[in-house]
């Protein structure tokens, strides 16, 4: 697990690309066999992504974060984008196909992760915040979610939000954490952008051929920078930054949040005007 420090929005306007790559884009999430995650000093945020082959695969993170277990002052919330797997909790087998979802509550000792066939591993990529008290595990189906339809082909922004870990669907302490996927034609999300000075936010943009790229707008309404992403790659949105992008193809992203609430639409729209 590597670290990842909170940043002020004066510094950051005065990064170089590169410095900004460093500082807030996560470059490998999926790698067969292995665990990739980030902590950030942003609302301490977990996120990665667990890729399990042959064997399986568990997260231990005791001495990292001063607790006798992973989950012990935390809950985590898991979407698989890759092949079938199974995640295990204390002995709890729950099958997760392709965009099924699950939360976990704090206070789950061990957690547990397999994929169906080696040579078509499963992506489990997961977010973990901070909980003060234990909400019980969900089971979340993609098919199940009635999603929101937002923006139109007009603007190049039609889109489908499914919320997975969110109060229409199940409890938590302060994640939240969805999917929101682009219709044929539209490349832009979240325009017109906004912040939310309560709430950081993480995106994983995902579902994208080998040569598309997504420009990721962040940094103050007035003082924007962007970062080009891949396939599979993750991006840290502090609380005072935009979060928008637009690519060369359609795409799919899901979206973490943790912070002082977890009202959905607690955030300060920002009019294009502003934009710099």
């Amino acid at each position: 697990m590597e670290t990842r420090y909170a940043h002020h929005p004066e510094d950051v306007k005065h990064q170089t690309t590169e410095e900004l790559r460093k500082n807030f884009l996560v470059e490998t999430l999926f790698e067969k066999d292995r665990v990739h995650l980030t902590y950030t000093h942003n609302d301490r945020m977990i996120f990665g992504g667990v890729t399990p082959g042959t064997e399986e695969l568990t997260i231990q993170l005791d001495k990292e974060l001063g607790v006798n277990y992973f989950l012990e002052r935390r809950e985590l919330g898991i979407i698989n984008i890759g092949d079938e797997g199974t995640v295990i909790l204390d002995g709890v087998e729950y099958e997760m196909k392709g965009r099924d979802g699950l939360y976990v509550g704090r206070g789950t000792k061990d957690v547990r992760f397999r994929s169906k066939d080696a040579n078509k591993p499963a992506k489990f990529y997961i977010n973990s915040t901070p909980a003060h008290h234990t909400y019980p595990t969900v089971k979340i189906d993609i098919k199940e979610i009635d999603p929101l339809h937002k923006g139109e082909q007009a603007t190049l922004n039609e889109r489908n939000i499914y919320q997975y870990i969110h109060p229409n669907v199940c409890e938590s302490c302060q994640l939240q954490m969805g999917l929101t996927m682009l219709s044929p034609g539209s490349v832009w999300n979240t325009m017109p952008c906004h912040t939310h000075e309560r709430r950081m936010e993480v995106y994983l943009y995902f579902d994208m051929e080998p040569d598309t790229r997504v420009f990721h707008f962040m940094g103050k309404p007035d003082e924007t920078r962007h970062l080009v992403m891949k396939n599979e790659q993750a991006t840290i949105s502090p609380s005072w930054s935009i979060h928008t992008g637009t690519a060369t193809s359609n795409y799919t992203f899901i979206w973490g949040m943790c912070g002082e609430n977890i009202t959905y639409d607690d955030m300060d729209h920002v009019e294009m005007e502003e934009l710099r």
